[in-house]
């Protein structure tokens, strides 16, 4: 496994203004024993869409209701000292590469070094087209953002020239606590998402499990380009909390088991995480 020689649990949950707040959510998920805890984003919902929910039916309203990951991330980082924070997902279509590049950097370092930036191109068009972000040609923006907020991470004079985001040598502190920038992971289950992960992610991140042969597929992408899937993080979105399905996750490969919580209260939250606290007892055991 990637980070370490046993499966990681987490939680994530859009964090709204009608739900637990991230703060108490960070501490309950911390004194629980969690090792993650993950927010999606969106900036904003469209009110006239076109575009259909992924899901099926009617979006709900937590897609509208949901806090900026970063700041709900960074006030979280203050208040723990050990859960990873990660972003599942972060929309890198819609935000500045140098922005974000400075924004992930400074919440890795007051964290020391706890990020994990999850990142996706997101489904609604509408949304991107709001940001000025072309949809047809979404993953190979988002593939020149990442490569450039890598290079402004490792680099002191950083500079990025590609079709999509183009800037000449610029300084930009402060550098993540992690050599190299956060672990980046990519969240898809397209039958793309296996050459973009050996290019340029650190990890995948599928929603609900594998298809047939897709670890195959990966392992395939990834000596392609003379690496391994032992190097590659393995975050299930949406683990089943079940105890024997879960093993069964476990033995596909995951290292990272991520437990979806509603948007909710904590009246309702803080029983479901004792739950799934003792869900994971019973694996660990």
């Amino acid at each position: 496994m990637a980070f370490s020689d046993r499966p990681r649990f987490g939680v994530t949950m859009f964090p709204t203004d009608y739900a637990m707040q991230p703060v108490a959510l960070a501490q309950a998920v911390e004194e629980r024993g969690f090792d993650s805890l993950f927010f999606p984003e969106h900036t904003h919902i469209p009110v006239s869409r076109r575009t259909p929910f992924p899901g099926g039916g009617d979006l709900p309203e937590m897609y509208w209701h949901t806090h900026d990951p970063f700041v709900a991330l960074g006030a979280c980082a203050s208040v723990t000292r050990t859960i990873r924070l990660g972003t599942g997902i972060c929309l890198v279509i819609e935000r500045d590469p140098i922005t974000l590049a400075k924004e992930v950097a400074s919440l890795d370092m007051i964290s020391n070094g706890r990020v994990v930036l999850g990142i996706g191109a997101g489904w609604n068009r509408e949304e991107m087209e709001n940001h000025g972000a072309s949809y047809p040609q979404r993953w190979q923006v988002v593939r020149e953002k990442v490569l450039a907020m890598k290079a402004i991470w490792a680099e002191d004079e950083a500079e990025f020239h590609g079709e999509h985001v183009d800037f000449d040598p610029i300084w930009s502190y402060p550098k993540p606590v992690q050599a190299g920038g956060p672990p980046v992971w990519i969240g898809a289950n397209s039958k793309w998402v296996f050459d973009r992960v050996a290019e340029y992610a650190d990890g995948w991140m599928p929603i609900g499990g594998l298809g047939s042969g897709n670890m195959a597929r990966m392992t395939e992408a990834l000596a392609a380009r003379g690496r391994k899937i032992e190097d590659l993080d393995l975050a299930l979105f949406g683990a089943p909390t079940d105890t024997e399905q879960l093993k069964g996750r476990i033995e596909q490969g995951f290292d990272e088991l991520i437990f979806n919580l509603p948007a909710a209260p904590a009246e309702e939250i803080l029983p479901r995480l004792d739950h799934l606290a003792a869900v994971v007892r019973q694996i660990r055991d």
